[in-house]
């Protein structure tokens, strides 16, 4: 098992103890305990060994026993001894928003609802309002949230399927069979949400890449095994089908298993034009029609090795898989005037991450670490301010403790520093958590909503501008507040809110986490014609999360961003003058 494998154990323990109506400092040391395990810096071998285990904070004699046996074994007797005590089907119900132990245990008890579907029939016979403590309300929640998990079956997050994806990825290109491999699909694109993950591998051993697939460790079932196209579903749940073609097939597959289909269809005209037939496979002169008029080729076809020639045959620059969704790209590609996208090396720092003084995981010296282990130049410290209660945010008197904990730190930089900042709750009413004494003292400030989302469009916009014009919040935080998959965006003018930000220059946010990628790749090329500016931060809880970067560019490219568009491309000797720019009354 992998530690966070083991720290998942930990943490279904807590639940299946709390569903028990255990002792609140038991649960709670699971709990702890899990916490410790996920930043643990040592491997799983050390998690065998008693005396490395006694040197994890959080974890105890007895739960250090238990994460030797998982570590050695794989199982755990406790565990399933506690799984035998309830349905197995129980645990679905923490998926639904609005449920947690004490209302599962109710259901359970009182009307022996064990899974999502018992849960339905319940609420619709109204079953449920009837039990103290939920009521109409609470029904009505609960049928609308069961519904919107239906609505999103077979859908997930990119950041869901990443590691799966990428290990499939990594792991034929070192099969020496393969040629060329990549993955295709949404993913590649960058879609904030796909439906399966698909390969595309050249080869001139067709059966040995699929039976080596087939058997991935990461694949749970094989759903239909072919010469050319295998089909299985992954742990995740989700599909991944694996093609594999000719070196020669293998830019026409790419291009075409890639997308979109409406970026196909065009490219497919395209050829038409010039009197070829262009699919999946190959591009040909049409065969002869006697009943259609005939086009003769207006050129010869040129060879195709990869996908920069494909384009380049249709007298097209190499358009990148993120811009391929027949929004402009291909005006853009006739007139060479794609730009150079960002990469993920453009990026010199980042901001909005939280510690432990609020609901992150690790310190300030950890989340510093890591962020010069990528290579960062400098990070920003952004923990919950005092409203965020669920996220223990902090008050006036822990912030400022923290930020003269920052500024000692920096004297032992070289080359690297932390900005102390804040992620502000914006109020109801638009004003903010903190008075500008104090968001003064801080290097800058992130502004975000993280109460009252059923304001009007109208009042949610005005109250979001009235933060925004403060001259102390350098930037927007997640601007529509959407989970992906869970949570719609709240009601908000986004064209609004982009004027606002390019009259007072605070830059809008592309939150990186893949539960967000907000703000929306769709509205950055208005953004970027107002001249409006995007930091791309990863909202990282633990020192893991910092690498969401990766799904914030994607984002980026996707909106069409170059590296001149995000301001933490800046080297630090700049950020610092551009985190004053507003202050100063300048843009």
């Amino acid at each position: 098992m992998t530690k966070a494998e083991i720290a998942a154990v930990l943490e279904e323990i807590a639940i299946l103890l709390e569903l028990k109506d255990e002792n609140p400092f038991k649960i709670r040391a699971y709990t702890n305990a899990a916490r410790s395990l996920e930043t643990f810096g040592g491997n799983v071998s050390d998690l065998q060994d008693e005396e490395a285990l006694k040197k994890i904070p959080g974890i105890g004699k007895a739960i250090a026993a238990k994460v030797q046996e998982l570590a050695e074994t794989g199982s755990l007797k406790y565990l399933e001894e506690l799984r035998g005590e309830f349905p197995a089907a129980i645990l679905e119900l923490f998926s639904i928003p609005g449920l947690g132990a004490k209302k599962i245990k109710a259901l359970y008890e009182k009307l022996q609802i064990s899974s999502i579907e018992q849960l339905q029939k319940a609420c619709e016979s109204g079953r449920v309002a009837e039990l103290p403590g939920f009521g109409e309300t609470t029904q009505t929640k609960l049928c609308e949230a069961i519904a919107k998990r239906a609505k999103h079956a077979g859908l997930f997050q990119l950041g869901q399927i990443a590691p799966e994806a990428e290990t499939l990825r990594s792991d034929l290109a070192a099969h020496p069979d393969a040629l060329h491999v990549d993955l295709a699909g949404s993913y590649r694109r960058r879609k904030e949400i796909v439906r399966d993950v698909d390969l595309i591998v050249a080869t001139k051993k067709p059966d040995a890449i699929t039976k080596f697939f087939a058997a991935h460790p990461l694949v749970e079932s094989v759903i239909a095994q072919g010469s050319t196209k295998t089909s299985v579903r992954l742990r995740s749940g989700i599909q991944s089908d694996l093609r594999v073609v000719s070196p020669a097939e293998y830019p026409f597959a790419l291009s075409y298993f890639t997308g979109s289909k409406e970026h196909n269809i065009e490219m497919r005209n395209r050829a038409l034009k010039r009197g070829w037939t262009l699919n999946e496979y190959r591009i040909a002169p049409l065969p002869p029609d006697p009943k259609a008029r005939k086009i003769k080729p207006t050129t010869k076809i040129p060879r195709v090795r990869d996908e920069a020639e494909l384009y380049r045959a249709v007298d097209l620059d190499f358009i990148p898989p993120e811009l391929r969704e027949n929004c402009g790209e291909f005006e853009a590609a006739e007139k060479h005037s794609i730009p150079r996208l960002i990469e993920k090396e453009n990026l010199r720092g980042t901001f909005h991450c939280h510690t432990g003084a609020s609901d992150g995981h690790n310190s300030l010296e950890e989340m510093a670490e890591a962020a010069q282990v990528l290579g960062l130049e400098y990070l920003g410290i952004a923990d919950h301010s005092r409203s965020s209660i669920q996220a223990h945010g902090l008050d006036e008197a822990k912030l400022r403790a923290q930020m003269a904990t920052i500024r000692k730190l920096n004297k032992k930089f070289d080359g690297f520093r932390l900005f102390a900042g804040v992620e502000c709750d914006i109020l109801r009413d638009g004003s903010l958590d903190f008075p500008d004494e104090v968001l003064s003292n801080l290097d800058y400030a992130v502004a975000s909503v993280h109460s009252v989302f059923n304001l009007s469009e109208v009042d949610m916009t005005k109250r979001i501008i009235r933060a925004m014009e403060n001259p102390f919040i350098a930037m927007l935080g997640h601007p529509t507040g959407r989970l992906l998959l869970k949570r719609e965006p709240y009601q908000i003018d986004i064209p609004a809110i982009l004027d606002a930000a390019a009259a007072t220059g605070t830059w809008i946010e592309i939150n990186a986490a893949p539960k967000r990628l907000d703000l929306d790749w769709r509205w950055w090329p208005l953004a970027k014609q107002k001249g409006v500016k995007c930091v791309i931060n990863p909202d990282a809880h633990r020192v893991e999360r910092l690498q969401d970067l990766w799904f914030g560019v994607g984002v980026a490219r996707k909106g069409w961003l170059t590296k001149a568009d995000v301001v933490n491309c800046l080297p630090l000797s700049k950020i610092e003058a551009e985190l004053k720019r507003k202050r100063a009354g300048t843009k």
